[in-house]
Protein backbone atom coordinates (compact mmCIF):
# COMPACT_ATOMS: atom_id res chain seq x y z
CA UNK A 1 0.00 0.00 0.00
CA UNK A 2 2.85 2.32 0.63
CA UNK A 3 3.00 3.63 -2.87
CA UNK A 4 -0.87 3.62 -3.74
CA UNK A 5 -4.08 5.58 -3.20
CA UNK A 6 -6.12 2.88 -1.27
CA UNK A 7 -8.42 4.83 0.70
CA UNK A 8 -9.32 2.56 3.64
CA UNK A 9 -13.38 3.01 5.04
CA UNK A 10 -14.52 3.69 8.56
CA UNK A 11 -15.91 0.47 8.08
CA UNK A 12 -13.12 -1.35 6.33
CA UNK A 13 -11.14 -0.14 9.45
CA UNK A 14 -13.05 -2.15 11.49
CA UNK A 15 -12.50 -5.13 9.57
CA UNK A 16 -8.60 -4.38 8.98
CA UNK A 17 -8.58 -3.68 12.97
CA UNK A 18 -9.43 -7.48 13.29
CA UNK A 19 -7.44 -8.89 11.40
CA UNK A 20 -4.31 -6.66 12.50
CA UNK A 21 -4.82 -8.30 15.88
CA UNK A 22 -5.12 -11.78 14.80
CA UNK A 23 -4.56 -13.63 11.26
CA UNK A 24 -5.14 -15.25 9.06
CA UNK A 25 -8.28 -15.35 9.99
CA UNK A 26 -11.58 -17.03 8.39
CA UNK A 27 -14.87 -15.07 7.43
CA UNK A 28 -16.27 -16.99 9.95
CA UNK A 29 -13.90 -15.58 12.68
CA UNK A 30 -13.99 -11.98 11.43
CA UNK A 31 -17.75 -11.98 11.37
CA UNK A 32 -17.64 -13.10 15.26
CA UNK A 33 -15.10 -10.87 16.03
CA UNK A 34 -16.67 -7.91 14.10
CA UNK A 35 -20.61 -8.74 15.96
CA UNK A 36 -19.20 -7.78 19.29
CA UNK A 37 -18.02 -3.62 17.34
CA UNK A 38 -21.02 -3.55 14.81
CA UNK A 39 -24.69 -4.89 14.01
CA UNK A 40 -23.76 -5.97 10.06
CA UNK A 41 -25.42 -8.80 8.40
CA UNK A 42 -22.47 -11.16 7.57
CA UNK A 43 -23.27 -10.15 3.45
CA UNK A 44 -21.91 -6.83 4.65
CA UNK A 45 -18.99 -8.03 5.93
CA UNK A 46 -18.52 -10.23 3.29
CA UNK A 47 -18.61 -6.81 0.33
CA UNK A 48 -15.89 -5.29 3.11
CA UNK A 49 -13.64 -8.37 2.74
CA UNK A 50 -13.72 -8.41 -1.12
CA UNK A 51 -13.36 -4.55 -1.44
CA UNK A 52 -10.16 -5.15 0.48
CA UNK A 53 -9.44 -7.96 -1.56
CA UNK A 54 -9.86 -5.74 -4.60
CA UNK A 55 -7.71 -3.10 -2.93
CA UNK A 56 -5.04 -4.71 -2.29
CA UNK A 57 -5.25 -4.67 1.63
CA UNK A 58 -6.01 -8.03 2.17
CA UNK A 59 -4.34 -11.58 0.64
CA UNK A 60 -6.53 -14.26 0.81
CA UNK A 61 -5.65 -18.45 0.84
CA UNK A 62 -7.58 -20.33 -1.19
CA UNK A 63 -5.65 -23.52 -0.52
CA UNK A 64 -6.85 -24.16 2.47
CA UNK A 65 -10.96 -25.76 3.05
CA UNK A 66 -12.23 -22.31 4.11
CA UNK A 67 -10.61 -18.72 2.26
CA UNK A 68 -8.52 -17.08 5.02
CA UNK A 69 -7.76 -13.54 5.43
CA UNK A 70 -4.59 -11.21 6.31
CA UNK A 71 -3.43 -7.99 5.87
CA UNK A 72 -1.02 -7.02 3.30
CA UNK A 73 -0.38 -3.78 4.68
CA UNK A 74 0.22 -2.83 7.98
CA UNK A 75 -1.43 -0.78 10.85
CA UNK A 76 1.15 2.11 11.04
CA UNK A 77 1.32 2.07 7.29
CA UNK A 78 -2.24 2.83 6.97
CA UNK A 79 -2.19 5.18 10.08
CA UNK A 80 0.20 7.10 7.77
CA UNK A 81 -1.32 7.27 4.81
CA UNK A 82 -4.32 8.26 6.42
CA UNK A 83 -2.65 11.29 8.65
CA UNK A 84 -0.92 12.32 5.21
CA UNK A 85 -4.25 12.20 3.67
CA UNK A 86 -5.75 14.23 6.39
CA UNK A 87 -3.18 17.23 6.89
CA UNK A 88 -3.01 17.84 3.11
CA UNK A 89 -6.89 18.18 2.84
CA UNK A 90 -7.63 20.18 5.81
CA UNK A 91 -4.50 22.14 6.92
CA UNK A 92 -2.81 22.21 3.11
CA UNK A 93 0.00 19.88 4.22
CA UNK A 94 1.15 22.02 7.26
CA UNK A 95 1.71 20.00 10.46
CA UNK A 96 2.51 22.50 11.85
CA UNK A 97 -1.03 24.29 11.40
CA UNK A 98 -2.58 20.88 12.40
CA UNK A 99 -0.70 21.04 16.18
CA UNK A 100 -1.25 25.50 16.26
CA UNK A 101 -5.01 24.26 15.95
CA UNK A 102 -5.26 21.64 18.64
CA UNK A 103 -3.05 23.88 20.99
CA UNK A 104 -4.71 26.97 20.19
CA UNK A 105 -8.48 25.80 20.69
CA UNK A 106 -7.13 23.89 24.41
CA UNK A 107 -7.62 20.46 22.74
CA UNK A 108 -4.34 19.26 24.66
CA UNK A 109 -3.70 18.98 27.88
CA UNK A 110 -0.47 20.70 29.62
CA UNK A 111 0.69 16.95 29.88
CA UNK A 112 0.15 16.86 25.93
CA UNK A 113 2.26 19.91 25.36
CA UNK A 114 4.81 18.69 27.74
CA UNK A 115 4.99 14.86 26.00
CA UNK A 116 4.85 17.20 22.13
CA UNK A 117 7.87 19.20 23.45
CA UNK A 118 10.27 16.35 24.46
CA UNK A 119 8.98 14.88 21.39
CA UNK A 120 10.26 17.87 19.29
CA UNK A 121 13.50 18.30 21.73
CA UNK A 122 14.24 14.58 20.99
CA UNK A 123 13.61 15.29 17.32
CA UNK A 124 16.11 18.39 17.25
CA UNK A 125 18.79 16.42 19.09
Amino acid sequence: MKNSNCKISNAEWLVMKVLWNESPQTTTRIIEALSEEADWKSKTIHTLIARLVKKGALGVDKNSGQHTFYPLITREECIQEETGSFVQKIYEGSIYNLVANFIHDEKMSVKEMEDLKKLLDDKLN
